[in-house]
């Protein structure tokens, strides 16, 4: 089963202005993020916009970043869907694709029990042959994954993992009390939160963030395992004023902008999704320039 440790991008989907995915663009940022450093590369997740593309383009997605990795580091697909039967359909595609994981949103929408959310997993996690990761975004989807309900998945063989972007540390404080360390992984889903969660004993990070500023994510695990905390909570505290920007806008949307300013070319959020205002805009390009002028990158 893949291991997953470290910093992982949680890459966006580039688009043109047409909003047609952008090949090239997407090619060039996965390049980017090896370059820097990133232990892995998770596409197809809330920040790549999975919610806004069709099972086509989430496919195309997939296999253009699968082929751009080529194997330097883990690629995670976000395999997710409102229903048990379209996740299973779209998680044997990204499977067959070469995924080296498969990240696993729970059901959004319409309520769900926890006896619900275990036998979507459950079903999900039988009907493929790679490592499965529970992803837990509750603000986003309606539905929290409990920490008794991820007890029992963990016991699933190939439910290997969970990402945590509930944004609430003591989700995943019980989640590492209630699983194995040595078999599971335990993952912050929030930037700010990557350095307590490798200090409480989880995995690493998924970090949309080092669509900005890949080098300065990856530095929060190196740095930690090389056992020089203070230059690691250094960087983690370094992206506090990005972080705060997060809060102008969707902050997909605000994230695409971030990387813009820095010349990445990762085009525009589709819409809705799209409509910063100018003072936000003026905002991330301030913030952008003050963190580069301070060393991020």
């Amino acid at each position: 089963m893949t291991a997953i440790r470290g910093i992982l991008a949680a890459t966006a989907t580039p688009f043109d202005e047409d909003e047609n995915i952008a090949e090239a663009a997407l090619r060039a940022h996965v390049r980017r993020q090896l370059t820097a450093g990133v232990h892995g590369i998770f596409a197809l997740g809330t920040n790549g916009e999975f919610y806004a593309q069709s099972a086509a383009e989430r496919a195309e997605v997939a296999r253009i970043v699968i082929d751009e990795v080529a194997g330097a580091v883990p690629v995670v697909i976000g395999a997710g869907a409102a229903t048990t039967r379209e996740t299973i359909a779209i998680a044997a595609d990204a499977a067959a694709a070469g995924a080296d994981a498969l990240s696993i949103i729970t059901p959004y929408f319409a309520a769900a029990s926890q006896v619900e959310i275990e036998n979507h997993f459950r079903a999900v996690a039988d009907s493929v042959d790679v490592p499965v990761i529970v992803y837990n975004i509750p603000a986003r989807t309606g539905n929290a994954v409990a920490p008794a309900t991820l007890e029992k998945l963990a016991a699933v063989d190939n439910i290997t993992a969970v990402k945590d972007s509930s944004g609430n540390f003591d989700t995943i404080l019980q989640y590492l009390e209630r699983t194995d360390r040595e078999t599971f992984d335990v993952i912050s889903g929030n930037d700010s939160l990557i350095l307590w969660t490798l200090l409480a004993g989880g995995a690493g990070g998924i970090s949309g963030i080092a669509n900005i500023y890949p080098e300065t994510m990856a530095s929060i695990y190196d740095l930690f395992v090389s056992g020089d905390v203070d230059a690691a909570r250094s960087a983690q505290d370094s992206i506090r004023p990005i972080r705060n920007c997060l809060a102008l806008g969707n902050p997909n949307t605000v994230v695409k902008a971030a990387a813009n300013e820095r010349g990445f070319g990762l085009g525009p959020a589709r819409a809705p999704f799209n409509a910063l205002s100018d003072e936000a805009k003026k905002q991330v390009a301030v913030t952008v320039a003050a963190d580069v002028e301070r060393g991020l990158a």
